[in-house]
């Protein structure tokens, strides 16, 4: 454990040496990839947040919602599962379910709509989810090209250091090359978190769709059958 945290002091050291020696340049790109960095670990940690919760309360709330016998009980408690993408998708279904059974004869006219009022809602749902996550995307995509051009920039820089002091050899040209190539370090240090988090959160919001869908197809075969969920016969 001490000989671990002996390594990771003069392995931080040793960056921060390196970033102190790094041109003007290459201190800009550095910067740069340090807002693509923090931008991108604030999302992972907001979505894997969110999305935990969200796991969590769907399914209790499709626990309470297969007890509940009336779609109105259900609704009258569907508020503390908000976390949950399926809270919209009943409420949506259950607006237009009750816009129906408002009739004269109390019974729902067109299922069809309230699919349609069900999907709709779950679009709007998996949108939200999919919020920010493009930026995770840009920063997979940008910020390795980002560091390997402030890397050729270096290179450049370091070479023409050696032609400017004419002396062709590797002791004089290695210190400006392992600088420059700090920047390519970096741009894979920011990219590959935002790579892994974007394909994993791809994953998840695949997985709510289904879930939504899944819903919607038990939401309408609870609305169909009023006398046992909550239809005028019912109450």
């Amino acid at each position: 454990m001490v000989s671990s945290n002996l390594f990771c002091a003069f392995l931080a050291g040793e960056i921060e040496t390196l970033i102190r020696q790094t041109g003007p340049v290459a201190k800009v790109v550095l910067l740069i990839l340090l807002v693509f960095s923090l931008f991108s670990w604030a999302i992972i940690v907001a979505k894997w947040g969110r999305f935990r919760r969200a796991r969590v309360q769907s399914g209790r709330f499709l626990r309470a919602f297969r007890k509940a016998l009336r779609l109105q009980d259900m609704a009258a408690v569907a508020e503390q599962f908000r976390p949950s993408p399926l809270v919209s998708v009943f409420e949506g279904a259950y607006v237009e379910y009750r816009r129906q059974v408002g009739n004269p004869t109390g019974t729902v006219k067109n299922p069809v709509a309230v699919q349609r009022a069900a999907q709709i809602a779950s679009s709007e749902e998996l949108t939200r989810l999919e919020r920010r996550l493009p930026w995770l995307a840009t920063t997979g995509a940008v910020t390795p090209f980002i560091g390997l051009f402030g890397t050729v920039w270096g290179i450049i820089d370091a070479f023409h250091g050696l032609g400017t002091a004419g002396a062709a050899t590797l002791r004089a040209v290695a210190p400006g090359i392992s600088e420059a190539l700090i920047t390519t370090a970096a741009g894979l240090f920011a990219a590959i978190p935002a790579v892994i988090a974007y394909n994993q959160f791809g994953s998840t919001i695949r997985e709510f769709g289904a879930r939504m869908d899944d819903f919607t197809m038990e939401l309408l075969n609870a609305v169909e059958r009023p006398t046992e969920r909550g239809g005028p016969e019912s109450r």
